[in-house]
């Protein structure tokens, strides 16, 4: 195995992201109805009055949702399957797969955000994780008419409950280079997020049907012996760091100021 191989998640990793998607320490619940809670991290740091209205440099935002009537196994699969999530995630229409880097390991393009992410996964009885972070490609660099997003961490915890249920969570860390308004915040937490997670849950309980009539059988995510992708070194990789993230366009988002003063 190369040197570059060092980009891809380890246990360690996978074991920190985990950590965090169950923590409750320095996280606040800005949503909790219908069996979904979304939180974001305030670091101590913030609580001092210089930065009174403002949160953490690093955003985080965790959500979590219990669902009582999808498989944890399906959502999993809701998450991999790129032809399905073309069909409920306009995002993701003109993304795509660069290269398979390991059994459980991949790096890919999304055009929506400019970004190219490599994404790693595990599965087992007890849970479903898939971690991405944003890193350079050599044939993929930014494009000049955009500024390239960034994903410091991001990912999903999926945790049976029962064998048509399941804990869903999803984390996302940030940065947007420099602290975010508290009515940013405010947006994303108790408007975006939910919708989000609704809008997966409906993804989740459509699934198995749509799969049925669609190449039941093929699963590379599970098999990984089914993969078309070309291998790539991933020693052709490197960390995407957090000075290019695109700033905070207020001026588009001025119907969101008035929840200033709202928790």
């Amino acid at each position: 195995m190369s040197r570059g191989s060092a980009i891809i998640p380890d246990e360690l990793m996978f074991n920190e992201f985990k950590r965090q998607c169950l923590s409750t320490e320095n996280w606040l619940s800005k949503y909790d109805k219908n069996d979904m809670e979304v939180w974001v991290e305030v670091a101590p740091s913030s609580t001092s009055t210089s930065n009174r209205g403002n949160f953490s440099k690093v955003h985080k935002i965790k959500c979590r949702m219990n669902i009582k009537d999808v498989s944890a196994a399906s959502m999993y699969d809701v998450l991999h399957d790129g032809m399905y999530r073309k069909k409920w995630d306009p995002t993701m229409l003109e993304s795509f797969d660069i290269a398979r880097l390991a059994p459980n390991a991949d790096v890919g393009y999304y055009s929506c955000e400019d970004v190219v992410t490599l994404r790693s996964w595990q599965a087992s009885e007890n849970e479903y994780v898939i971690i991405n972070f944003s890193v350079k490609h050599p044939t993929f660099p930014p494009r000049k008419d955009l500024v390239r997003a960034v994903s410091l961490l991001t990912g999903y915890l999926i945790q049976p409950t029962g064998p048509n249920s399941c804990i869903f969570t999803y984390l996302s860390q940030a940065d947007p280079r420099g602290s975010l308004p508290k009515w940013v915040v405010n947006k994303a937490s108790q408007v975006l997020a939910p919708k989000v997670l609704r809008s997966v849950h409906k993804a989740g309980q459509h699934y198995p049907a749509w799969k049925a009539a669609n190449s039941p059988d093929h699963k590379p995510w599970l098999y990984p012996i089914q993969s078309e992708l070309p291998m790539m070194d991933p020693a052709e990789l490197s960390i995407q760091r957090g000075d290019s993230l695109e700033n905070v366009d207020e001026s588009s988002t001025r119907d969101a100021q008035e929840n200033e003063d709202s928790s």
